[in-house]
This record gives C-alpha cells, sequence and structure tokens, in this order.
C-alpha cells in the first residue's frame, strides 16, 4: 500500500492513498489525525484499510500538491553500506580513506544526523548546492520510516545531497557537507510493506537531466546493500529515543564519476521499485 502527504486544492494538508490514476483521501478518525498516528498504528495496513473508503471519488494527481511524507520526524542517515560507496568515499578522502575502509566491514555503521522536517524537501521542491562548493552530487537512497518502538513501518525514497570536496578535504567536515537547508528531499509516497520485503527485486535508478539532455543515468540494486534493514534500526536506536519517530536513509549504491558535479537548473529524479520517483530541481545556495 502507498501512502502520500498531499496538500489539497484549498490549502488543507491530508494523507491520502496512491493508485495509478490519482489519490484517495484517508478519512480521519478520532485516533488518526496525521501521518504520524497511521504509520506509528499497531497495523498501519489494516487501520487505513478501516478509514479508506473505495467508493470515495478518485482526485487525478494533478489536482493535489504532493509534500514530503515527514510530519515531526528526525532524518538521519547511514554511510558507506555499498561497496561502490565506499570506494567513493576513498577516493574523495586522502586523509580519511582508510576510516571509510574500516567503517565498511566494521560492526558499528556510520551513522549521523541528516535534519529534521524544515530541512527536507518534498517532490518538485528544490534541493540546494552549497555556496562553499565545487564537488556536489546527489545521493540516491531508499529511506526506512521508523516508530517510536525501532519497528520498521515503511520505505521511501530520498535524496541525500552531499559536498564531496568539502567531505574530502576531512572526515570532520562531514556534517557540514551533509547538513544545511534543502539537503535532504524525501517522497513521493511511503510504500507499506503487506509482505515480506524482497530487496533483491528493488532496483534504485537515478537519472540527472541538464537542459534537457541527459547528463548521468546509474542503477544499482538493494540487494547490493552490505547491512540489513534491521541492523540498521537497531544501531540508531542503541542509546537513543525518537518519541516521534525517525526516518533512516540507509547508504547509496550509485555514485557519479569523479568528473561530474551537480549545477544550479538540473534535474534529479530517483526511482525505486515499487515506490515510485522522486524528483527535485537544483538550486544554488
Amino acid at each position: 500500500m502507498l501512502v502520500a502527504k498531499v496538500e489539497l486544492p484549498g490549502g488543507e494538508e491530508r494523507v491520502a492513498v496512491l493508485v495509478h490514476d490519482g489519490v484517495y483521501i484517508v478519512a480521519w478518525s478520532e485516533g488518526c489525525r496525521s501521518l504520524t498516528d497511521l504509520l506509528h498504528a499497531e497495523n498501519p495496513v489494516e487501520l487505513v484499510s478501516s478509514l479508506f473508503d473505495s467508493n470515495a471519488t478518485l482526485i487525478a494527481a494533478p489536482q493535489v500538491r504532493m509534500l514530503a511524507p515527514i510530519d515531526r520526524q528526525e532524518v538521519w542517515a547511514a554511510g558507506v553500506t555499498y561497496k561502490r560507496s565506499q570506494v567513493a568515499r576513498m577516493e574523495e578522502s586522502e586523509t580519511g580513506a582508510s576510516h571509510y575502509d574500516r567503517v565498511y566491514t566494521a560492526p558499528r555503521p556510520e551513522i549521523f544526523f541528516k535534519g529534521m522536517p524544515r530541512r527536507v524537501s518534498g517532490p518538485g521542491q528544490p534541493v540546494r548546492i552549497r555556496r562553499d562548493t565545487k564537488w556536489s552530487v546527489p545521493e540516491p537512497e531508499l529511506a526506512l520510516v521508523i516508530s517510536p518502538q525501532g519497528k520498521l513501518v515503511g520505505l521511501t525514497v530520498g535524496n541525500d545531497m552531499s559536498a564531496r570536496d568539502i567531505e574530502g578535504e576531512n572526515p570532520l567536515y562531514l556534517p557540514q557537507a551533509k547538513v544545511y537547508d534543502q539537503c535532504c528531499a524525501l517522497g513521493p509516497a511511503i510504500l507499506i510493506p503487506e509482505e515480506p520485503i524482497d530487496r533483491e527485486k528493488m532496483d534504485v535508478t537515478l537519472v540527472i537531466n541538464r537542459r534537457g539532455v541527459e547528463a548521468f543515468r546509474g542503477q544499482t540494486n538493494l540487494g547490493q546493500m552490505k547491512r540489513s534493514f534491521e541492523e540498521l534500526i537497531e544501531w540508531l536506536y542503541k542509546d537513543n529515543s525518537f518519541p516521534d519517530g525517525a526516518i533512516l536513509l540507509t547508504g547509496t549504491g550509485i555514485v557519479p564519476p569523479n568528473e561530474f558535479t551537480l549545477e544550479a537548473g538540473d534535474i534529479v529524479s530517483i526511482d525505486i521499485t515499487g515506490i515510485g520517483t522522486l524528483t527535485n530541481h537544483v538550486v544554488r545556495g
């Protein structure tokens, strides 16, 4: 089941069930007044089914504005979870190459804070290049939607924008390379799994268009991720509480060549099988 956060023509924000040709608005109930209420229910699919009236009016997709599927959750990110990411991080950093090599095989993963909802862009909104970078890339990632109890409740598409030259200069600069205004995008919807997730059947595709021409295309498969979802969630929740839940970006397996950098005006599209396509345009700070 795909659920999304949408803005109706009058400006009201609601939760909707996505179907092929539009959306159905989920009815509010006493115990469900937000996306967070729905996601953190004991059985989200059952709750949506109880509130979803299949006889309701279908709203065509162009009549609503898709919003980032987030309320109050913190956004965190895991790094170096794919072999390609390990190699790229070692290439960009002369001083920290051995650290990235070791963290790929270490029991403890790299996990860092990415931002609060105000830093997150939704579908069609801009993602930003920092003013002080000359080498910036998008990082297409699967994002885990997690309840306050550490339960995986959904999956969405994420873009973890990154200034590779800043991080490469010194690994201690990672927060500056990763955390700034419009440094992250999420959407277009959250997949609430109704059956076990088969990572081998989920492809991640990144396409970057520049002035109407495809400038880069890359693809990987979630089966190439070294760490399990459960492992990453367990480490995130160690000695950490998330009363509003959390969203965890799980790392990237697609890295453009070293000579490539984003430019203002680029269009970044990230598609993950079964979830949909997240598209954002690039601006510069």
